[in-house]
């Protein structure tokens, strides 16, 4: 199975959020007869649309998407999840003439996809969970992510203090094994299952946060805030793993009364700079990405030739997908 799959072209396209994956994506996906499958954890989730800025439907009629809309907010899913099936959807489109195209944000997700990527044996440890859940919920999320800090520094700088399940999972890792989750990764083959061109759009510092900072506003003016007081009229509470996302929890407390609306949006603004930050820590890490500057919004067409270039050189897409 393993050598039929690295027979398989696959195309990746990463970068921080707000660097412009989306509109740059359609382009390609039309120019290499591709199918765009989501590499980020959060648009998996029906009905978190504009918070998790998904293409729209207009967007997804024009190119087809994969893993998009595949779970409510209140049902599991995992990384092995996504590993499982993005590599269905790859056998899937390669098998219909089309070239598998990931597209997305989350570093994790898109390595376990594409590399011989194994999880941990550890089990759970259910009163540990139970012990460790009670500290976030008496002591607050950041005495949690203080633990964590402290037993793995280097899983503690890529994962948020509000991301309590995955907090818990590395301390219940740490527990079990003697061994940080951070180790546990850095030691995964990176043995690649497929034969992957993996493009990473960067993009000036201070002109990123601008963009993410107006994608904010942007999202406040679609209606980010009725999207989620209509996620919390369904039941949907903030201690979901799901309405841990940027955008959500902050919303929530807003509409809580916990914060106000201003407080709300400057903490958006600023866990996702953050968040951008650690993005693009985790893809300097990543072996074989091709680099490609995209400041200059107005020099795009000269972009996309670099992109192409770049994908024509795939051994896997020569005159195969044009």
């Amino acid at each position: 199975m393993t050598d039929l799959r690295q027979n398989i072209p696959v195309l990746v396209l990463i970068g921080p959020t707000a660097v412009g994956k989306t509109a740059i994506s359609l382009e390609i996906a039309e120019r290499w007869n591709a199918e765009i499958i989501s590499g980020d954890s959060m648009q998996v989730y029906r009905g978190m649309d504009i918070g998790t800025a998904k293409a729209t439907p207009e967007e997804r009629a024009r190119i087809r998407h994969h893993l998009i809309d595949i779970r409510d907010p209140d049902e599991p899913y995992s990384v092995s999840d996504f590993q499982k099936m993005a590599r269905e959807a790859i056998a899937d489109i390669h098998s219909r003439g089309k070239l598998p195209f990931i597209v997305g944000g989350t570093g994790l997700y898109i390595e376990a996809a594409c590399y011989d990527f194994r999880f941990t044996s550890a089990g759970v440890d259910h009163r540990l969970r139970e012990e460790l859940r009670r500290v976030a919920e008496t002591e607050g999320p950041e005495a949690l992510f203080a633990r964590l800090r402290q037993a793995d520094p280097e899983t503690a700088e890529r994962l948020h203090p509000n991301d309590v399940k995955r907090v818990i999972r590395a301390l219940e890792i740490h527990a079990a094994t003697g061994i940080p989750l951070s180790r546990h990764l850095a030691g995964q083959s990176r043995r690649p299952l497929y034969d992957l061109c993996i493009i990473c759009l960067t993009m000036d510092r201070q002109k990123l946060y601008k963009r993410i900072e107006q994608r904010v506003d942007q999202m406040l003016e679609q209606g980010l805030v009725d999207e989620v007081r209509a996620l919390l009229a369904r039941g949907y509470t903030r201690d979901m793993v799901s309405m841990q996302g940027l955008g959500y929890k902050e919303i929530a407390e807003y509409l809580e009364g916990l914060c106000t609306l201003e407080e709300a949006v400057e903490r958006i603004k600023r866990d996702t700079r953050r968040f951008a930050k650690r993005q693009l820590s985790w893809f300097r890490h990543m072996r074989g990405v091709h680099w490609v500057d995209v400041t200059d919004e107005e020099r795009m067409a000269s972009h996309l030739r670099e992109i192409h270039a770049i994908i024509a050189g795939m051994s896997g897409t020569r005159g195969e997908y044009v």
